[in-house]
């Protein structure tokens, strides 16, 4: 996730701080209850999160319902979150967190499941329960408090799923038998004991909310979890696939219709032969793909334009300027090279295809990788992301413009397979193309590129096998537990200083980062494709300790898409875990047909198993992809679709 281009230090901070001065002085905060918040958790007013309390029936979507949110979080100016982009949902992330506030729970003298023991969540009698209404399958999670908070009074408690949930599926949730750090039992707040108590009069003010609890209380009941010991119970919808990606499907299927099966526009503006030795010619240029965004040219700052069907369309004639990056290896001269995408870090651009591990997968296997900018979450988009980490409101227009990308990839692959080769930047000496366009298109990318590539790879008519170097899913997990993040950090600092807040403000905006990232496409990343879309397979490469994108993550995407697992993976005693890799079924025999998760292992400490990123020694982030023996395996996947050991049947080390 490493950010690849200038940045000052301090730049983030200070564009807050003008940004405050110019609102004005933060205001206290107030004292009395919205009429819009649920009753069951006083604590906060989106409090428990996720939560059906905050939709509404909606015979039209696919989940029967739709977000309604009345009341949002409040910045440090008194700007209130506007709702209109989170209430297009018809249900709630598939990576969301389970979010509440309990009064000096001591998660240990619980029994709840650590981040160190995933299965202790499908314990019979495990303090936290999940599951599914409708299939009655318990889900598994580990349940961690806030360390970054430092007045207990705020201090969130979050129940992160080990696995997506699935799409339009309902959930209910329940905590029972809490214990506080003596081991004394935990009273509900006295609304939830009323509402979970004996049928209320007509005339309470709890009566309609006890009412809309009794279902769920039913449905838990029938699940083996009693009213006995009950602290807390609230349910949720998560958001259907039409929800999570029909948007970019709509962009996706118009744009390539109009395309015609035909290779999109494109100027070429520079060729430098003889880049260096691995590379004999690099090529930038832009390509023009269709915009749905509402500024000209689809700028930093531009949000969708909507249309009649409440799905983006696109403004009359608006173009987005796909800028790109191609390395040719020096072997694409006498015989054509395999045609890739690649994916670049966090905040960077298409230069990064230019680093010399990229270059060096090139030249020692074949390839030629062209890169464009993940707009929404690129250089050009730092301010944006600033301004929309100060008011939360605008994080749309970082969620749309990612969207945006990935339509822009995907007309950057059929530039590669239909066009470029009628250029003579993209010809030897005889005039025959360097890219064997008979080969399958395939996509490598690293960091944000691993996380955003998995959304690609979903969408993506063309690319069939996909690598994703140190990658994971979703941010609303990342973030804390990223070396990157604390420098943005600094902007929720100010203008949403209560912990409490930001771990919300976390995972309302993963709501719409799904629509964008890997999170929301996991469910349709391997062997259930999205619609007009095929199968695909894809390698998780991960290093240990990673500081930048943490390892535990990546492992939720792994048991979401039914990634095997190299093992052994790490050396005995490397892993606190009691099981280690958890529910992530082990490959027993190379070359292994289908997606898998690799961990590579240069030396770095464990990561912490709290909610805070790596500070200490080396940063292991980019080993994988400088080491040969990783390339070796990406590039034999990338060709076969095959997995082969390249580590002897131990574990994958890396001498740094």
């Amino acid at each position: 996730m490493r950010v690849r281009v200038t940045v000052p230090v301090a730049a983030p901070l200070v564009l807050a701080a003008l940004l405050g001065g110019l609102l004005g002085a933060p205001p206290a905060r107030a004292a009395a209850p919205d009429p819009g918040c649920d009753p069951i958790d006083p604590a906060s007013c989106l409090l428990p999160f996720p939560n059906d309390y905050n939709t509404v029936a909606d015979p039209s979507t696919p989940t029967g319902r739709r977000i309604h949110f009345t009341t949002t979080l409040k910045n440090s100016v008194g700007l209130p979150i506007r709702p209109a982009a989170w209430n297009r949902s018809d249900g709630f992330s598939p990576g969301s967190p389970l979010l509440t506030r309990v009064a000096g729970l001591d998660l240990a003298r619980t029994g709840a499941a650590p981040i160190t023991d995933i299965g202790a969540s499908l314990d019979p009698a495990a303090p936290i329960v999940i599951v599914d209404t409708a299939t009655g399958k318990r889900w598994p999670y580990w349940a961690e408090l806030d360390a970054n908070a430092t007045d207990p009074a705020r201090r969130a408690l979050i129940v992160r799923p080990a696995r997506n949930f699935l799409e339009g599926h309902h959930y209910a949730v329940a905590l029972r038998n809490l214990k506080d750090s003596a081991g004394a039992a935990l009273a509900p707040n006295p609304a939830f004991a009323k509402i979970a108590g004996a049928a209320l009069p007509a005339s309470d003010p709890l009566a309609a909310r006890q009412r809309a609890a009794r279902p769920v209380l039913d449905a838990l009941a029938r699940n083996g979890v009693s009213r006995t010991g009950l602290y807390l119970a609230w349910d949720f919808t998560v958001a259907s696939r039409q929800s999570l990606s029909g948007r970019v499907l709509k962009m996706r299927d118009e744009s390539l219709k109009q395309l015609g099966g035909k290779s999109p526009g494109f100027v070429v503006t520079k060729v430098t032969d003889n880049a260096d030795g691995a590379i004999a010619r690099e090529v930038q240029g832009t390509l023009a793909a269709p915009s749905y965004l509402n500024l000209p040219g689809g700028i930093p700052g531009s949000a969708f334009n909507y249309g009649k069907d409440g799905l983006p369309a696109r403004p009359l004639g608006n173009v987005q300027p796909v800028t790109f990056q191609c390395e040719i290896p020096r072997s694409a001269l006498t015989a054509p090279a395999k045609p890739a995408l690649y994916g670049h870090g966090l905040l960077g651009g298409e230069g990064e295809v230019g680093a010399g591990n990229v270059k060096a997968m090139a030249a020692e296997h074949g390839f030629v990788f062209c890169a464009t900018k993940w707009v929404g979450m690129s250089s050009e988009d730092v301010p944006n992301v600033i301004t929309a980490l100060a008011d939360l409101s605008r994080f749309e227009t970082v969620a749309d413009r990612l969207q945006q990308s990935l339509l822009d990839f995907v007309f950057l692959g059929r530039a590669m397979t239909t066009g470029f080769g009628r250029d003579k930047a993209f010809q030897n000496a005889g005039g025959k193309p360097v890219i064997d366009t008979s080969a399958q298109l395939t996509y490598d990318g690293n960091s944000q590129g691993g996380i955003m590539g998995g959304a690609l790879t979903a969408v993506s008519p063309d690319v069939r096998r996909a690598v994703l170097g140190v990658p994971a899913m979703n941010y609303s997990t990342l973030l804390n537990r990223s070396a990157d993040f604390p420098e943005y950090a600094q902007v929720l600092d100010l203008f949403y200083p209560d912990k409490l807040d930001q771990q919300l403000g976390l995972a309302l905006i993963q709501m719409l980062w799904d629509r964008g990232e890997a999170d929301g496409y996991a469910q349709h990343l391997t062997t259930d494709p999205l619609p007009g879309t095929p199968a695909h397979r894809v390698l998780l490469h991960t290093a240990f300790g990673d500081h930048q994108v943490a390892t535990v993550a990546a492992e939720v995407e792994a048991r979401t898409i039914g990634a095997r697992l190299h093992a052994p993976a790490l050396v005995p005693g490397r892993s606190a875990d009691k099981v280690p890799f958890w529910g992530i079924p082990a490959i027993t025999s190379y070359p292994y047909a289908g997606s898998a998760l690799v961990m590579w292992d240069s030396g770095a400490a464990a990561p912490p198993l709290t909610n805070t990123p790596p500070t200490t020694g080396r940063d292991p982030h980019s080993d994988p992809r400088n080491n040969a023996d990783a390339r070796r395996q990406k590039a034999a996947f990338l060709e076969t679709g095959q997995v082969v050991d390249v580590c002897g049947g131990a574990p994958c080390v890396i001498t740094p």
